[in-house]
């Protein structure tokens, strides 16, 4: 077994470390997710956290490690006999992006089940985090029916698995810990609410600590074991004080002034729900037994909103994870002083022990409000299209207020990632038929399994008033769900719509599709064209915030290359088909349809669109033309691409066109 990275060794990352400490100290505080930029030791302090756990005391062979001193009396592997138990390690259990339902939650085998009756169940990641730390990386990358799973196991302390009338229920309580790069996609507002703490971490921009940071990460890979022990002392500190802190934890007392403060503090900042107001309390309770008190003070509460609410902030997807400070200090100074806090007219009480490594912050180091850059690049990095038109160029116009759009869906059944756009084959959804299982039995077709063996009782000498069932019987059922998609927006930014006004009206629409991509889990790309050139203003990504932060500082004007547009989309596609060739393209072309610039525009962009309906893509063309007089050429368009044409307003799902279309690709799927 390698030798962890050290958790003191860490440098930086105070507010990472003490959210990982808090919940090592009270897990009731509901885990942390980390939000951060890669290469800034997410995973490292996680891991490291595992050697710093106290060891726990299991019943002997039991597989779902029961307490001894209070085993779940619905273990399957019980009743469990009182005496023989053993001592171990924490564990940490990483759970695999691309892990199935089966590994999370277990297996149970269907068809002992079936004809034994016999509850035969295989523990999943669940049953091996129970009483550890469970560890998802990325965790804004998993599906989001694992994620369903992981977070209601969390909450409920308890993992169920039910299939066609078996079921079985076993203890799991963990500290969950999630990971994420927001560049990659970003978790649906429900989840982040889920998480118990977040924080957010960025690399130092301070030349010490990174010359710091490099030297010690050195000196690791070069002797892993040596640089441990050189840290053993630290170590061995820290892991005292989580115990010292377990054992006062019980006897903190949360006053009803800390409580008042709590609830005003997740009033002014209109947070939803009861959820954040129980965190917060369990936050600073476990921040007055870190720092060894035994009552809960004005500054736990500060903190503990610092760590808890942020998150819960987030009104839509484009909004960033925050807290203004200054409004939260008003509220604690104006809901302070009571139940016995600052009655000796000491405003700064004493913070008690700061613990060294992984010690509560000072307010000046907490993160600040607007801290999420990650979430919201800055204009012009990774490859931000510079002007290729020059002449007429305006500055970027700002985007109408976004609208719930119509449904458009790519026609057919696919098989891509799950999502909530076009119809595909799943392993969640409506049940639509059987068939024969290959390889391991997920699903189980009952009707269609006891239709298969029915035939065959008397000839296996069927006797009592069981089924006698064989593997051959087994039928696996087929689902059809929705999948998520490719949304690849090719956006025209040329002189002839760079009218302010009409300009705005489209970067709303166009932002109000991304709304709808993000809410129904699809990767989305943008394509820009003007001047004399087209640009790929943003590569296919999970991240719906940096397509809105790309599309608010679009530059228009310029002549009109759509050939150069659409030949660019083309090739985003090619490329995209051959990385995730599961998962089906819509292309949203918007547009009024004119073509300028160079010899022969409009035909070459005949050309070029006719591509697109040679391969089948499914594409619609949002027509931006404007005025009385329309010439059509949009849906002229439309009918190159072998797709449909609707304007701004038909695309409104209020409208009075606004019945959900499916997109006509050239070609429907079978």
């Amino acid at each position: 077994m390698s030798t962890p990275f050290p958790f003191t060794a860490v440098v930086g990352q105070d507010d990472l470390r003490l959210a990982l400490l808090l919940n090592a100290v009270s897990p009731s505080v509901g885990g942390v997710l980390v939000r951060g930029e890669k290469g800034t030791a997410k995973s490292t302090a996680v891991r490291a956290l595992s050697a710093l756990m106290p060891e726990v005391d299991v019943v002997s062979g039991c597989r779902f490690s029961c307490d001894p001193d209070s085993p779940d009396p619905a273990c399957p592997d019980g009743p469990h006999e009182p005496g023989a138990f053993a001592s171990r390690p924490a564990r940490m259990v990483e759970l695999p992006v691309g892990a199935s339902e089966d590994r999370l939650v277990g297996a149970l085998d269907i068809e002992r089940a079936l004809a034994e009756g016999v509850k035969a169940f295989e523990p999943g990641l669940l049953a091996d985090a129970h009483r550890g730390i469970l560890y998802v990386d990325e965790v804004n990358l998993l599906h989001d029916h694992l994620v369903d799973l992981l977070l209601d196991a969390a909450a409920m302390g308890a993992s169920y698995v039910e299939r066609e009338g078996v079921s079985v229920r076993h203890a799991a309580r963990f500290l969950l810990v999630g990971t994420m790069n927001p560049e990659e996609g970003e978790l649906r507002p429900q989840l982040l609410d889920r998480f118990g703490l977040t924080v957010e971490v960025a690399a130092s921009r301070e030349p010490e600590q990174r010359v710091e940071v490099v030297r010690r990460r050195l000196a690791y890979d070069d002797d892993p074991a040596g640089f441990a022990e050189r840290w053993a002392d630290e170590e061995a500190a820290v892991r005292a004080r989580i115990v010292a802190a377990r054992e006062l934890l019980p006897t903190v007392r949360l006053g009803d002034g800390a409580l008042r403060q709590i609830a005003a503090t997740c009033a002014a900042f209109d947070v939803d729900g009861m959820r954040a107001d129980i965190v917060m309390a369990r936050t600073a309770t476990a921040l007055a037994a870190w720092a060894g008190r035994t009552e809960v003070l004005a500054e736990d509460v500060r903190q503990a909103a610092l760590l808890a609410l942020p998150h819960r902030r987030r009104r839509n997807p484009f909004d960033a994870p925050g807290l203004d400070e200054d409004k939260l200090d008003e509220t604690l100074e104006e809901f302070g002083g009571q139940d016995g806090q600052g009655e000796d007219g000491d405003d700064d009480p004493d913070p008690g022990p700061d613990g060294g490594p992984g010690g509560q912050p000072e307010p000046d180091d907490a993160p600040q409000g607007d801290g999420d850059a990650a979430a919201r690049p800055e204009a012009g990095e990774g490859g931000e299209p510079q002007p290729s038109g020059g002449a007429g160029e305006q500055s970027p116009a700002r985007a109408a207020e976004p609208f719930r759009t119509k449904v458009l869906s790519v026609p057919g059944l696919g098989q891509g990632a799950a999502g909530r756009r076009s119809r595909a084959r799943t392993e969640h959804g409506r049940t639509t038929g059987a068939r024969r299982p290959r390889g391991a039995l997920t699903k189980l077709h009952l009707a269609a399994t006891v239709q298969a063996a029915a035939p065959h009782q008397r000839a296996r000498g069927r006797s009592g008033p069981g089924l006698v069932v064989r593997r051959d019987d087994l039928r696996q059922a087929t689902r059809e769900g929705r999948e998520g998609n490719l949304v690849l927006f090719v956006v025209d930014a040329s002189g002839s719509m760079a009218a302010r006004q009409r300009m705005s009206a489209v970067k709303g629409a166009v932002l109000s599709l991304l709304l709808d991509a993000y809410q129904r889990r699809d990767k989305v790309g943008l394509v820009t064209f003007r001047g004399s050139a087209a640009d790929v203003a943003l590569p296919p990504t999970s991240s719906v915030d940096a397509a809105a932060v790309r599309l608010e500082s679009l530059p228009t004007g310029g002549r009109t290359p759509l050939a150069a547009g659409l030949l660019r989309a083309h090739e985003v596609l090619r490329v995209e088909r051959l990385r995730d060739p599961a998962r089906r393209a819509l292309v949203v072309v918007v547009t009024d349809g004119r073509a300028t610039g160079g010899p022969e525009p409009v035909a070459l962009a005949g050309r070029a669109a006719r591509l697109f309906a040679a391969d089948g893509v499914a594409s619609v063309v949002v027509d931006c033309e404007s005025g009385p007089v329309r010439l059509g050429l949009a849906g002229r368009l439309a009918g190159e691409l072998g797709g449909t044409a609707v304007t701004l307003d038909e695309l409104r799902a209020d409208s009075i066109a606004g019945l959900v279309k499916d997109v006509q690709g050239s070609r429907r799927a079978a």
